[in-house]
């Protein structure tokens, strides 16, 4: 994963998916470039492996308010029996509103409070999988809680009320009102060393078998120098709808 993030270090969630209630500082840019490699399940046959390169960029419009896009750059690697060739170019572009309503107050029990609306477009070409071919809303609510000066935790829940969740060939399929949630744990071990844990997953609506998403991830951040780290994690998956197994590799920078 390759990152440049504006904010915090401390507050800053690469390479986990459990998004941080953390929002672009008011008239400054918040720039992410993030690459994941991940091995597809069988029931993904024959798509094998899958590339994201994702690019984001959010902005702080206006107090404790960002607006964001992103947009994916996805390589899917096919078994040669299939005939579909190795496709590649880009995804669905992604665009975002993200709130914090509250900010953590030392001695209170009442977690940091944060939502993001985000509208997906369906720009990928869906009859080479790089795209749903469908428009997609999301809603995401995120709570953020200090345990102890070098302990975090991290809670989402959400939901997407019309399309789907893929990217390229992850995600659930299934159109519709599809729950999400995230939960991530993640500790300071030294000055300059961030390590953590999460569980993320979702499912749908009418619970269709074989149509959820679960994953875990062990990652975390090294501090190269001020306001620069290398962002790194390992991804395991066991459901239809997540990778079998993938990395992330990168780094993150603060402006």
């Amino acid at each position: 994963m390759l990152a440049f993030v504006g904010g915090i270090r401390a507050l800053a969630q690469q390479p986990f998916y459990t998004d941080d209630a953390h929002v672009a500082d008011l008239h400054h840019w918040h720039v992410e470039s993030n690459n994941e490699y991940d091995f597809l399940p069988h029931s993904s046959f024959p798509n094998l492996r899958q590339d994201t390169q994702t690019v984001k960029f959010s902005y702080g419009a206006f107090k404790n308010c960002e607006l964001g896009m992103d947009f994916p750059l996805i390589s899917i690697f096919n078994h040669p029996s299939a005939g579909l060739g190795n496709p590649i170019g880009l995804g669905d572009t992604d665009y975002s509103i993200k709130y914090r309503f509250r900010e953590e107050k030392e001695g209170s029990s009442i977690p940091v409070f944060t939502v993001n609306l985000n509208l997906e477009t369906p720009t990928g070409n869906s009859k080479k999988q790089l795209g749903s071919g469908l428009m997609d809303y999301y809603l995401n609510s995120i709570m953020e809680k200090t345990l102890n000066k070098k302990t975090t935790l991290r809670l989402n829940a959400g939901a997407t009320f019309a399309g789907n969740t893929l990217t390229g060939v992850v995600g659930i399929k299934t159109r519709g009102t599809i729950f999400t949630g995230g939960a991530s744990v993640v500790r300071q071990l030294t000055p300059k060393l961030d390590l953590g844990i999460e569980v993320t997953g979702g499912f749908t609506a009418n619970l269709q078998l074989g149509r959820g998403q679960l994953s875990e991830q062990v990652g975390g951040n090294y501090e190269i120098r001020k306001n620069l780290t290398i962002d790194f994690g390992a991804i395991a998956g066991q459901a239809v709808g997540s990778p079998h197994w993938g990395y992330q590799l990168g780094f993150s920078k603060d402006f």
